[in-house]
């Protein structure tokens, strides 16, 4: 794939990351088929804390296609996996300073730079893949990308995690009770940690760039995260039991450092945007097709998968997370959401 590139750095401190992406602007190293870049072309490079077996990192490699394409070769996409540039928050930050071009990141830091984004971390919220395509495609969705602006931070498209489930070490999970007491890992993100305190569980924040080595020695009982991160993480290999609860939709932002995108021309700029959208359903249907057959991957992984609960139950203990969070996203915006999916 000519001019997509893909580095997997070993050890790659935070406060080194400014001198390792300075020279983003001009591509002088070989590409992905051992050509040499042109010196015309400007080589953006995103991060991700996925591995390159991952959705996010196919998808990327599939944007990079498209934006070398719609940009007649004048940008080139460069793709750091494994969490080799920090966690999500860490390349959000670098981001808004410039020192990293591209990111592409679940919502889990995100509220942080703008709190409205925690609307769509609400439990249950969405009803379906089609009723969350239908409200981040629409006006809701573009809107919440806008409200990053204020933080230097561009959003070009939402792409996808999907439904997150819970896995454990300890016990299958069929209702709420069962999870009473176990340390969840979850993502640094208010709302999933309210969610999980509701459920009578005791959420752990951490880094996903820490979860493997927790999950292993013990720190935490289990975690919670959609399908394809949980085969292509091989968790299974630390994890006894999977529960298909769908507790939360996840989605994906794809960011770019408003400073960068500020320095392209017009055309280049219209040509990310347009290959953010279409790499956007590229990925989507990506995730879906890696879930189905996943699932019965897991299940020849010896982990003992839970494909139904009574979700009416778990959505019923986590009603106070909205009571908590309706000032906050406004109880309004949860509305048109929650209506959208009859729309």
């Amino acid at each position: 794939m000519k001019n997509i590139k893909k580095k997997v750095l070993g050890a790659v401190s935070v406060l080194s990351l400014g001198a390792l992406v300075a020279c983003g602007g001009t591509d002088q190293e070989a590409s992905s088929n051992g050509e040499a870049a042109s010196n015309d072309t400007k080589t953006l490079q995103v991060g991700i804390t996925l591995a390159e077996d991952s959705h996010y990192y196919k998808g990327l490699e599939h944007f990079g296609e498209l934006v070398e394409e719609k940009s007649d070769g004048e940008l080139a996409i460069e793709i750091f996996p494994n969490g080799s540039l920090g966690g999500e928050r860490d390349m959000v930050e670098s981001l808004q300073v410039g020192s990293l071009d591209m990111v592409l990141s679940s919502t889990g830091p995100l509220g942080g730079f703008a709190p409205e984004i925690n609307v769509v971390d609400l439990p249950f919220l969405f009803e379906s893949r089609e009723h969350a395509y239908k409200v981040l495609d629409g006006e809701i969705g573009q809107s919440l990308l806008t409200n990053l602006e204020d933080q230097s931070l561009k959003g070009l498209a939402w792409w996808e995690n999907g439904f997150r489930h819970v896995t454990n070490s300890e016990r299958a999970i069929e209702k709420p009770e069962d999870l009473e007491g176990l340390k969840i890992r979850t993502m640094e993100n208010n709302v999933h940690q309210d969610s999980f305190k509701a459920l009578g569980a005791d959420p752990t924040p951490m880094s996903f760039t820490e979860l493997f080595t927790a999950l292993q020695q013990g720190v935490v009982d289990g975690q919670e995260n959609p399908v394809p991160i949980i085969s292509t993480s091989r968790f299974y290999e630390v994890q006894d039991h999977l529960t298909l609860t769908g507790h939360f939709y996840s989605p994906a932002a794809l960011l770019v450092s408003s400073q960068v995108f500020d320095g392209l021309t017009e055309d280049q700029q219209k040509a990310l945007q347009e290959a953010a959208v279409e790499g956007a359903e590229y990925e989507r249907e990506l995730v879906a097709e890696m879930e189905q057959e996943m699932i019965s991957g897991l299940k020849d992984e010896g982990m003992n998968v839970v494909e139904e609960v009574d979700k009416k139950a778990f959505q019923k203990a986590t009603e106070s997370v909205y009571e908590t969070y309706a000032d906050q996203v406004g109880e309004d915006l949860i509305k048109k959401i929650q209506d959208a999916a009859n729309e």
